[in-house]
């Protein structure tokens, strides 16, 4: 018997001024720290967090990425353009912050990811409304 996937707990970067990092990440989105211990920090994001690890070396990622979910994605790309992020082009919101890290940013309400009421209140975020073809998505899997 193989475990069942059920989510992610939390992502790690790596940053090579883990003060800049936090500096730089709490210009473009709102968060709660979680904690920090020597050359780490833990930004919340409800029941996940990011790990902030200094001590990045290696180039900046070209293809390998991970995808944040945030509550307004105009919002987003407008604190990221203020806080000189490099904007990648394609489709939909990617960029790559001050150490190379190559991150996605989706909206709430145009994907099927959620999270429970409470952990919406929790994060002061409230009800977010889904679009149809969202709600068409968690609707076939039998998640609505």
């Amino acid at each position: 018997m193989k475990p069942t996937l059920l989510g992610v707990n939390h992502i790690a970067l790596e940053v090579d001024d883990l003060e800049a990092a936090l500096d730089w990440y709490g210009q473009v989105f709102e968060f709660d720290l979680r904690g920090r211990v020597p050359g780490m920090a833990f930004l919340d994001m409800g029941d996940q967090f990011i790990a902030l690890s200094e001590g990045r070396s290696q180039p900046a990622d070209d293809d390998r990425h991970f995808g944040l979910v945030v509550d307004d994605l105009e919002a987003a790309r407008d604190a990221l353009a203020e806080a000189g992020a490099e904007i990648l082009p394609g489709r939909g919101l990617d960029f790559r912050d001050p150490w190379g890290n190559h991150i996605q940013v989706v909206e709430y309400g145009r994907i099927q990811f959620t999270k429970t009421p409470a952990v919406l209140d929790a994060m002061g975020v409230g009800e977010l409304p889904k679009t149809e073809q969202a709600l068409n998505e968690l609707r076939e899997k039998g998640m609505t």
